[in-house]
């Protein structure tokens, strides 16, 4: 697989979730940690957000947590470790080992031609396809292995996400491409 191919494949967005605590005084930290909100009437949990790297968390009292923004892999460990460091100057006891992993991987990524979505519905057939043009323009389509659900529109564009991480990512996209190329 040449990285070519991939060109214009961009990571648009990664989530990770796990727990960083036993427990967590959401009180405590949206009072104490500077760009730290708690509203429980809108959301029972606190949003953090960082700016470097850029990455908004959702923390919660039961001590996991949501981290949502990076477009790197590698910025991880990073955000977390922040995150980590800012709950511990206010008090806040956290484990030593995070357990906290990547869960989803939004990309974009430009085929290079039009689609005719309405011939992939036709010729495919399938289970894994939902298409409704009345009520949103793109093409649904669900792939078990690796399990990606891409969503395909007739410019070209095509959104993935649901993989873990970008090996899975590059493999629905072949699987996919594989399936376009063998109607277009």
């Amino acid at each position: 697989m040449s990285d070519k191919k991939y060109e214009s494949l961009k990571i648009e967005n990664i989530v990770a979730s796990g727990e960083i605590a036993d427990t967590i005084d959401l009180e405590k930290i949206s009072k104490n940690i500077e760009n730290c909100e708690l509203n429980t009437k809108r959301f029972p949990g606190a949003v953090y957000r960082i700016e470097d790297p850029k990455v908004a968390s959702l923390i919660f009292s039961s001590g996991k947590v949501v981290l949502t923004g990076l477009r790197d892999k590698d910025e991880l460990p990073r955000g977390l470790k922040k995150i980590i460091s800012s709950l511990g100057k206010v008090g806040i006891k956290t484990f030593d080992e995070p357990r906290v992993a990547i869960t989803n991987i939004v990309c974009s990524y430009d085929i290079g031609k039009q689609i005719n979505l309405n011939r992939v519905v036709v010729t495919l057939n399938l289970e894994s396809i939902e298409y409704e043009p009345e009520q949103f323009p793109g093409l649904v389509y669900r792939i078990d292995d690796p399990k990606i659900v891409a969503l395909i529109f007739s410019s070209g564009k095509i959104i993935l996400t649901g993989g873990k991480n970008i090996d899975d990512v590059k493999r629905g996209l072949d699987f996919l491409e594989q399936k376009l190329d063998s109607i277009m």
